[in-house]
């Protein structure tokens, strides 16, 4: 019996000691995958303090001339591009998916350089801006807005850190997000929770607006930021920015072309370069290729 009980406690010890270097194996595997990412990320090469990408000293809130940029050096996702948007302007990029218009936005914000060309921000060029001024002049309110783990306050506050407590609710009533802020429990300072899990699409959004508000640059880009709402949320959305884009220079990527019937420009973006430019009357009467995308786009409703 004595010796039966010893065997099964040294198998029992040895299954388990095997059980263990097996579990053990399974969780270096996923560190080692996980510290790959780490080092990808470490071994970026810094982002230099300014681009020498020249552009003309002029009155024009945004342009790029003759730009080109590719992801890969090989295939051209920006392609000899050309548009200006003068101060004070509200200007469109519309086009089918993959024409480059997300992209141009990021040229902008500074995130690539252009490989070729000129490009001027706010009346300046590139080159006369280290990226922190740069991104000090644009607001950017992307398709789906990064809200952090904090309260609502602290979101909004990402806009401009020393603003006063006035001025974050006057961003949130133009934003339509104060109403809804006090319904919460906590009001401003309700925490949303990773990611604002706690808050719908639509209430992320308006946060973000409210941010970019807060911030009151004198550029303001939207990268699609109502293409996934419903419709009472982007009804609500659609009035914020119209407050937001007041008195600036915007540039809105558009997925539906109803919401910018009103801009006094529109480009229309294929293979990265302007194919057709106009107003949202001037572009209907070509029945071009804009007039087929928005005759498309009618179809489906």
């Amino acid at each position: 019996a004595g010796t039966l009980m010893g065997s099964i406690f040294v198998a029992s010890n040895l299954s388990w000691s095997l059980i263990t270097i097996g579990e053990m194996l399974a969780t270096v595997q996923k560190s080692l995958a996980g510290s790959d990412r780490i080092y990808e990320i470490l071994n970026e090469p810094s982002e230099p303090e300014s681009y020498k990408i020249n552009g003309a000293n002029n009155n024009c809130g945004l342009a790029i001339k003759n730009g080109y940029f590719s992801y890969d050096n090989e295939d051209n996702v920006i392609d000899d591009l050309s548009f200006e948007v003068k101060k004070g302007q509200i200007a469109a990029l519309v086009g089918y998916s993959g024409g480059g218009k997300s992209t141009i936005v990021k040229l902008i914000l500074g995130l690539y350089p252009l490989e070729k060309g000129l490009m001027t921000v706010n009346g300046k060029a590139i080159s006369e801006y280290t990226l922190e001024e740069l991104r000090d002049n644009l607001a950017y309110v992307p398709q789906n807005a990064y809200v952090f783990n904090g309260t609502i306050k602290e979101n909004i506050l990402y806009g401009r850190s020393n603003a006063t407590e006035d001025e974050i609710i006057s961003a949130a009533k133009k934003s339509n997000a104060h109403d809804f802020i006090m319904e919460q429990v906590d009001k401003y300072d309700t925490v949303v929770g990773e990611r604002g899990i706690k808050l719908s699409g639509g209430q992320r959004q308006r946060v973000a607006i409210a941010r970019a508000i807060l911030k009151d640059a004198p550029i303001l880009l939207l990268d699609e930021a109502t293409s996934s709402l419903d419709t009472e949320s982007e009804v609500l959305i659609q009035q914020a920015l119209l407050e937001l884009m007041k008195d600036r220079t915007s540039l809105v990527v558009a997925h539906r072309l109803s919401t910018i019937e009103h801009a006094d420009i529109i480009f229309f973006i294929e293979d990265g370069m302007v194919k057709e430019q106009g107003t949202h009357i001037e572009l209907l009467t070509k029945k071009e290729k804009y007039h087929e995308l928005y005759k498309r786009e009618f179809s489906q409703k």
